[in-house]
């Protein structure tokens, strides 16, 4: 900093010399008419005794006096890592003997509490984006987070060594994220650059913060449902596989700089003889969790909610009970009803899900109704024709059109009703409304924010047809992510690949192979984006 443009001693320690009496400030801030540098100026407070007896925290405020002027004046941000937490670059962290001291640097609302005789820490910093500097006595929440970051402790461990989870340690990163002393990297899971992006397509659909493995670990069910896309004979995951899965989850995660979510599913995921160990395991790595599953009895709910409480538990119907129970078996209708009430006891988000055929389309509105303060949602995904399948029908084009324009008004009206099909995205494009997500939140989001992964260590991109992406037993979770197949399946088919609506659409992968196409070249045969004109 040149001498023109330098700060008095005034300027960077304006607290402490409104306590400092003239004589002495003379004293302790020149050298030959000089302005000593304020390091120096720090550390000759410390050894001052008639201060020390006046203003006992004096040193300790111009220390942090200090690191606030250093921070105001920060222009040149070291690179950070590519982890998913980094430190705030202005970041100081000043231990102290005295509490209290930032309600003398930043007052609030005239509230200056006193000092007080306690070993801690002062952090200082500049929020990003912000001319604001904060100043605030550290938390031991925030002390921690910011050991893990700079130490680059791997959470598990640290959550062993104190006999918890990982999730109250992310937690504190991210409360120190958001209190800026933390900065939090971009996830790494993005679309393409090469995307068009169509004027109503929010940015945030091109990247995910979160990524979901669909996790059927066993196949064992106690139904034996008409559309059943696969009863194919696969052993269960092992406990000690899961494990090593579950680590490696937490690691794609780590380099990806996204939360997971595991939703557990099968089969009946009840089924499996190690289900609530492996559901603790993970819960122990912070996943976020979910149960796509079969009504279950009180007994087994309080297993799992006890151990951690799923973000939602999914279960089927496929339209009013006569028909329902003709796919899923006898009483289903019934039993399903019943447990979405006792989901609502422990309060549990519930979802239901309807596989959509040409012989249901038309239970879907008034299934709704029926389940409208019942369920906490409603959607449908279109029938893959595969597996015991393969007798079913879909709607036609049109008949679906006529459909979703049904289905959007109602959803205007029943609260339980949530949109899912990207093929929706037309028709609110064509009304001039906002677009939504689509089927995971990316339109088609095979292999991009979502895995599925079978019992005997398949990764598919999309679990409603065979798209088999790599064996987990041969390579790991991110090495098959990242492979050539797994971009083909994010990319999709090359005729949408100019479509404005792309980034929330996609169509189906699953429908398209239904009808026998080449997904990768032809897109959805059920997209009527071109048919725009006759409406």
């Amino acid at each position: 900093m040149s001498t023109e443009c330098r700060l008095s001693l005034e300027d960077i320690f304006p607290e402490s010399r409104k306590l400092i009496p003239d004589n002495i400030w003379g004293q302790l801030s020149s050298v030959n008419s000089q302005d000593i540098d304020p390091v120096v100026f720090t550390s000759r407070l410390k050894s001052h005794n008639d201060l020390d007896k006046m203003y006992p925290y004096i040193a300790d405020l111009a220390s942090v006096e200090l690191a606030v002027h250093n921070a105001s004046v920060f222009s040149n941000p070291a690179s950070m890592d590519e982890k998913k937490f980094a430190l705030n670059p202005t970041l100081k962290i000043v231990p102290v003997s005295w509490m209290n001291l930032p309600s003398i640097i930043i007052p609030k609302e005239n509230n200056q509490s006193e000092p007080v005789k306690k070993d801690g820490f002062v952090v200082v910093y500049k929020q990003s984006g912000r001319a604001d500097i904060i100043v605030e006595d550290a938390t031991d929440e925030m002390l921690l987070a910011l050991k893990i970051v700079v130490e680059g402790l791997d959470l598990r461990d640290v959550a062993k060594a104190a006999e918890t989870t990982v999730w109250p340690l992310y937690c504190a990163l991210r409360n120190s994220t958001a209190r800026g002393a933390l900065v939090e990297q971009q996830s790494k899971i993005r679309r393409s650059l090469s995307y068009p992006r169509g004027k109503n397509i929010d940015q945030g659909f091109f990247s995910s913060d979160v990524f979901t493995l669909q996790w059927h670990i066993t196949q064992s069910c106690d139904l034996h449902c008409r559309h059943c896309y696969d009863r194919s004979d696969r052993a269960n995951v092992s406990f000690d596989s899961a494990v090593k899965i579950l680590d490696q989850l937490y690691d794609f995660c780590t380099a990806k700089n996204v939360t997971g979510q595991v939703s557990f599913s099968g089969g009946n995921p009840f089924l499996h003889p190690d289900f609530k160990k492996i559901y603790s395991e993970a819960s122990f790595r912070g996943f976020a969790l979910a149960v796509l599953g079969n009504p279950v009895s009180s007994e087994a709910l309080e297993d799992i909610v006890s151990i951690e409480k799923p973000v939602f538990y999914q279960v089927s119907l496929e339209g009013l009970a006569e028909y329902n129970n003709y796919v899923r078996g006898e009483g289903h209708f019934d039993r399903t009803l019943v447990f979405l009430d006792l989901l609502k006891e422990f309060d549990i988000y519930s979802m239901v899900m309807l596989t959509l055929s040409r012989a249901n389309m038309d239970q879907v509105i008034p299934l709704a109704r029926t389940l409208q303060g019942r369920a906490d949602l409603f959607t449908f995904n279109r029938l893959s024709i595969v597996g015991e399948a393969h007798n079913m029908l879909l709607p036609d084009k049109e008949e679906y059109r006529k459909f979703l324009q049904d289905f959007l008004q109602e959803s205007e009206v029943n609260d339980v009703l949530t949109c899912k099909d990207n093929l929706i995205n037309i028709l609110l494009r064509d009304k001039c409304k906002e677009l939504f997500g689509g089927c995971a939140g990316h339109g088609c989001s095979a292999a991009f924010n979502f895995l599925s992964l079978l019992p005997d260590g398949e990764v598919h991109a999309c679990r409603k047809f065979p798209s088999k992406i790599g064996d987990i037993n041969t390579y790991n979770l991110l090495q098959i992510y990242d492979s050539e197949i797994a971009e083909k399946y994010r990319m999709g088919p090359t005729e949408c690949a100019e479509c404005e609506i792309r980034p929330v659409c996609g169509g189906c992968l699953a429908v398209a192979n239904s009808f026998g196409l080449d997904i990768f070249r032809q897109k959805d045969p059920m997209c009527f984006m071109k048919d725009n004109s006759s409406n």
